[in-house]
């Protein structure tokens, strides 16, 4: 018997669940686009739930049952804590387990996350894209504007993919 989808805002009993789906697949599912060499810096800081984030009333979840298939969610202000732009999301923090790719669940969290930004007044999302998700971002409607540099920290920089969806 299969259990339906569930979307759901996360809470704050939320985050043990996100940090764990987040450390299970970020590394399955990067290998394939980056070096070991980068991985090995950049997991340890990318791989963990962000508590504000999870707690903002802007990220969601799904889940079949009991598990946590995916998760993720938008803010206003850029990741890192830059500033809010009138008008400009952000997409943050998206991950789909890793055993569940390619089955419409990642598109079904992004669905409902622009749907609660639109509604939320946000005429353009931007997105820091890993390397690997930038088909499905595009599959979305997200257009690439180019390669750049996430400073995780001084001296942990990682590649990723700068896109924006502009909301008809």
């Amino acid at each position: 018997m299969t259990t339906a989808l569930t979307l759901r805002m996360a809470t704050k009993a939320d985050l043990a669940a996100v940090d764990l789906l987040l450390a299970e697949s970020y590394p399955r599912l990067l290998a394939a686009d980056y070096a070991p060499s980068v991985l090995v810096t950049a997991l340890p800081l990318i791989s963990r739930a962000q508590p504000g984030l999870v707690t903002s009333g802007r990220y969601f979840l799904a889940w079949e049952g009991d598990q946590l298939l995916a998760a993720g969610g938008w803010s206003m202000g850029a990741p890192g804590g830059g500033a809010a732009t009138a008008g400009v999301g952000h997409i943050r923090h998206v991950v789909t387990d890793w055993r569940y790719q390619r089955r419409g669940i990642g598109r079904a969290l992004m669905q409902a996350v622009l749907a609660d930004a639109m509604g939320a007044g946000v005429a353009r999302m931007e997105c820091l894209s890993t390397l690997t998700a930038e088909r499905f971002y595009a599959s979305l409607g997200f257009v690439a504007r180019g390669r750049v540099m996430v400073a995780l920290r001084p001296g942990i920089d990682f590649p990723a993919m700068a896109m924006d969806l502009a909301f008809p």
